[in-house]
């Protein structure tokens, strides 16, 4: 190997990029980031709290301290800052329960290939169903993949200042906007409408947040069921328009608009990239998973998005970054 010649340690580890997936999730399996929060700093002692074998428990170690989740000082190990925040359980946050959903698609990985060559799915992508029973496993799961959006709102549409306000959440599973922004508002009301098996999750983990008296569902498909005109303040549209089309997304956003009051927001939050696909790096990687899975959707751009909402009726759009996702705001 010459001088010039980059190594290949940096290949080998994205190539071995599924390891990091189950390392991750055994050790959220086996609450090892939270045995760390609670003081444990030796595989003797994680092993212990959390019944697995120690040499388990030195593996997962190992591999966490490899992928910069954990430290090693003087012989004690300790979470750092980015496990401690999103992987440790019970704090809002975690992706520890998301984590271990993303285990379980790891083999559907192995179609992509074949999928590169068609150009899409090749069972026919998608095809949720109101009566799925895995919407009590996953909708909690994904609930904090949105909380850094949701925050974000609370500040952009000042939400604790605007008063006796009504917000609709189109497909809003956990509730994770109308828990976050009905706290911050005690005049607020929320409206989800969603199917029902996910609608009666949502008001069990809202009303967890003590404020399930301000917040109603409404069970359907937002396909097809009715928004209403000029109820809403505030409408939100999150991590849904990726699944779709440019046509059902602009459809969507029109009868969105026609649910706002006057002055009223819609407020949108996906896996956005730039206009020249160069950034940033979660959206363009998502980009595979639509493709994968969806016969339509895609990572769209700030462009595309600007370019429905104006089509919608929209004239005051606005970009706002809640890594991994981007905010869109639209009057």
């Amino acid at each position: 190997m010459t001088t010039n010649q980059p190594a290949p340690d940096g290949v080998m580890r994205l190539i071995n990029g599924y390891w990091n997936t189950g390392i991750i999730a055994a050790a959220a399996t086996h609450r090892l980031f939270t045995h760390l929060e609670e003081g444990a700093g030796t595989a003797a002692e994680i092993a212990s709290r959390a019944q697995v074998s120690e040499r388990g428990a030195q593996a997962l170690l190992d591999g966490l301290v490899s992928i910069d989740l954990v430290t090693l000082d003087g012989g004690r190990y300790r979470n750092t800052p980015a496990a401690s925040a999103f992987l440790v359980e019970g704090k809002p946050a975690s992706l520890a329960g998301f984590a271990k959903l993303k285990l379980s698609h790891v083999a559907s990985v192995t179609d992509l290939p074949e999928v590169v060559r068609v150009g899409g799915p090749l069972t026919g992508g998608e095809t949720e169903v109101a009566d799925n029973p895995h919407w009590e496993g996953i909708v909690p799961a994904i609930a904090a993949v949105s909380v850094p959006a949701a925050d974000l709102g609370v500040t952009a549409l000042n939400i604790a200042e605007a008063g006796e306000i009504t917000i609709l959440d189109v497909g809003g599973g956990s509730g994770i906007y109308s828990s976050t922004w009905l706290k911050a508002n005690p005049a607020a009301r929320a409206v989800q409408l969603d199917w029902e098996p996910i609608n009666q999750i949502a008001r069990r983990l809202v009303a967890e947040q003590g404020v399930g008296d301000r917040f109603t569902t409404v069970n359907g498909d937002f396909h097809t069921t009715a928004f209403g005109t000029g109820e809403y303040d505030i409408a939100v549209y999150s991590h849904i328009a990726h699944q779709e089309s440019p046509e059902s997304n602009i459809e969507v956003f029109t009868r969105l608009r026609e649910s706002l009051k006057p002055g009223g927001a819609l407020v949108i939050a996906d896996y956005v990239v730039d206009d020249d696909r160069g950034a940033p790096a979660f959206p363009l990687l998502f980009a595979g998973e639509m493709l994968l899975k969806s016969k339509e959707g895609g990572t769209w751009r700030r462009t595309d998005y600007h370019e429905w909402l104006t089509k919608a009726g929209f004239e005051d759009i606005t970009f706002h970054a809640a890594p991994p996702a981007t905010v869109v705001i639209a009057r």
